[in-house]
């Protein structure tokens, strides 16, 4: 039979009620017994018994010997790390960036900091003949600044946002500048480069922040001079900052 590509619709019902009792158990995040997952799961108490115990041999379950419950046991910790291996900044990023680049018709990058400078990880070019050229492993101009700075949280509406807390990077994702330009670029949550990079180019940047807000990548968007001026910089930073924050939320 020829290979579809997709995966088969059929589903094993004895690894269906295994995948039930490993999420009762995450959800539950303490030890339970047989019976009260029976109750959790409407599954029969037997037919528990016996998936626990393969569960048990294979490292996924654990059996608590001074209660006779069960917990996740260490074989779940493989699994999930083997997965956020898989998934790096590149990937979360990615759907981000094609966004930005198709909105605002101009080249979207991901940046990750160095000591002196910036290195190009990813990016979208611009649809357009005339744009702004990235490489991957390109370096650009230096991003740090002295000692540690105080960077802000994303914009969110402000409904959600928390008044004057300010998350706190180990290094600046702006192009230096001036104390007043950098101030700027601090309390709007993003910064541009006019001519300064690169003669005729223009960009804009903001910061991707972990959830103990250190800095993780830098998200930009770039574009000739000519057309990619003060005003359309402006008009793409709230898109900019909007997808730096859904990719910081999901880090």
């Amino acid at each position: 039979m020829a290979r579809t590509g997709q995966p088969a619709t059929r589903q094993v019902a004895v690894v269906q009620r295994a995948v039930t009792i490993l999420g009762e158990l995450a959800d539950a995040r303490t030890e339970l017994g047989t019976n009260e997952i029976a109750r959790r799961t409407g599954i029969n108490v037997s037919t528990i018994s016996r998936i626990l115990a393969t569960l048990v041999s294979g490292g996924l379950v654990e059996h608590v010997a001074a209660t006779g419950r069960y917990r996740l046991g260490l074989g779940i910790v493989r699994l999930a790390s083997a997965v956020h291996e898989r998934l790096d900044i590149r990937i979360l990023a990615r759907p981000h960036l094609a966004e930005l680049a198709s909105r605002t018709r101009e080249t979207a990058t991901l940046s990750v900091p160095g000591e002196h400078e910036a290195t190009t990880l990813d990016f979208v070019q611009s649809p357009l003949s005339v744009r702004s050229v990235a490489e991957v492993g390109r370096t650009s101009a230096a991003h740090a600044t002295r000692g540690r700075q105080g960077l802000p949280r994303p914009r969110r509406k402000a409904a959600d946002r928390e008044p004057g807390r300010l998350y706190r990077a180990q290094r600046s994702w702006t192009w230096p500048c001036s104390r007043s330009r950098w101030a700027r670029a601090r309390d709007r949550g993003w910064a541009e480069a006019a001519g300064e990079r690169e003669e005729d180019l223009n960009a804009i940047a903001a910061p991707v922040l972990s959830p103990a807000g250190g800095l993780v990548a830098i998200l930009g968007v770039q574009g000739p001079a000519v057309r990619f001026n003060p005003r359309a910089m402006r008009s793409a930073a709230e898109l900019l900052l909007e997808r730096a924050a859904l990719i910081s939320a999901t880090l």
